[in-house]
């Protein structure tokens, strides 16, 4: 006992004398380095492992950059010394390259003259390639690289030339939408258990749908004259249909083809199981079924004829439609209506199909 108590006196003696030559700053430097280092795994309770985060290391890459390397050893830290001076050295070739770091790193931007001169020929000529764009520009006297042409149209979102000319089925859709009508047959069952087959189309710029009739037995020569039902009234409203979109339905005969060749009007048949190339008259049959034949007891084929009538004017002239901006096929959206006494006129309901459609209308 009394050997431990002498040892233990002679090493604080000699401690107090290694902490003479030592100035205030080391000494507080050696008191906060074992705090810090105790912060550390005291916030981490739980944890497997001791992460230190950025703000971490760099408080002692800073502390104890001062100090040599066999005061480190004494620290007792909980990395080794190696991995101290590596922290500092990061710390100091980081604030070195955020000092030395340019302001605008790389070639100056293109000016935007330049910029403009670029999109507006790559828009206007769909097939013009960068190395055509770049020449057009170097007989304008502009001098620029064609790299940076090509690095203008992929910042500006353009598709290179051979992805620019190929058209896609929506780009079909939208370009002859003035004379795009569609078709398609859609089923119902009255309540006697007979199969009625509806067949109907749409136009895709005004959405005015036109049913042409409903059969029990769409045979080639009901549909056939269906067609030139169709292609009479197209003609009657000045409406010049290049393109009619249809599905792969059996009930299409070679004759509906050759009744529509005949007006000048070509049949675009939809893929295989793909009724997004048929959206419109199929979310036309979505709606014409929630809205009629599922709320209504269809009795027979009169029935269903009257109903579908019915349905088509409230479709027409009244039903506003979400895809042309909530206008109507054959009535244009009256002016807005300012006075709040008039707005409480218009609780007038018009009633059709019994009830089943609704249209509310001004007060007399």
């Amino acid at each position: 006992m009394l050997l431990r108590l002498a040892y233990s006196g002679r090493a604080n003696a000699f401690a107090m004398l290694r902490l003479l030559p030592m100035s205030d700053r080391d000494k507080d430097t050696e008191i906060l380095a074992p705090r810090h280092q105790l912060s550390v795994p005291a916030r981490q309770l739980g944890k497997e492992k001791v992460r230190f985060s950025p703000s971490d290391r760099a408080f002692p890459a800073a502390l104890l950059y001062r100090l040599p390397r066999d005061v480190l050893r004494r620290l007792r830290l909980l990395v080794r010394p190696d991995t101290v001076l590596r922290w500092h050295r990061d710390l100091v070739a980081r604030r070195h390259a955020d000092q030395s770091k340019p302001k605008r790193p790389g070639r100056p931007r293109t000016v935007r003259s330049v910029r403009a001169l670029v999109l507006r020929p790559a828009r206007e000529n769909p097939t013009w390639g960068c190395r055509r764009l770049h020449g057009e520009l170097l007989v304008l006297g502009v001098q620029v690289a064609a790299s940076t042409v090509w690095g203008i149209l992929r910042e500006a979102g353009i598709d290179p030339a051979p992805e620019r000319t190929s058209s896609t089925w929506a780009d079909f859709l939208r370009s002859p939408a003035d004379a795009l009508p569609a078709c398609d047959f859609f089923e119902t069952v009255t309540l006697t258990g007979a199969r009625l087959y509806v067949f109907a189309v749409i136009e895709h710029a005004s959405r005015r749908i036109r049913i042409l009739g409903a059969t029990a037995h769409p045979t080639a020569s009901w549909v056939a004259q269906a067609t030139k039902n169709l292609v009479m009234d197209l003609e009657d409203v000045n409406c010049r249909a290049r393109f009619l979109i249809r599905d792969r339905d059996g009930k299409f005969p070679a004759l509906f083809d050759a009744v529509l060749a005949d007006a000048g009007i070509e049949a675009v048949l939809g893929g295989v199981r793909m009724p997004r190339m048929n959206a419109v008259m199929e979310r036309w049959v979505q709606t014409c079924r929630r809205e009629l034949p599922d709320r209504a007891l269809i009795w027979d084929q009169r029935h269903l004829l009257h109903a579908l009538r019915e349905f088509e004017r409230f479709y027409n002239v009244h039903r506003p439609h979400q895809g042309i901006a909530n206008a109507r096929p054959l009535n244009p959206l009256p002016p807005p209506i300012a006075d709040p006494d008039q707005i409480a006129r218009l609780e007038v309901r018009r009633d059709r199909l019994g009830g089943l459609l609704h249209e509310y209308e001004h007060a007399a």
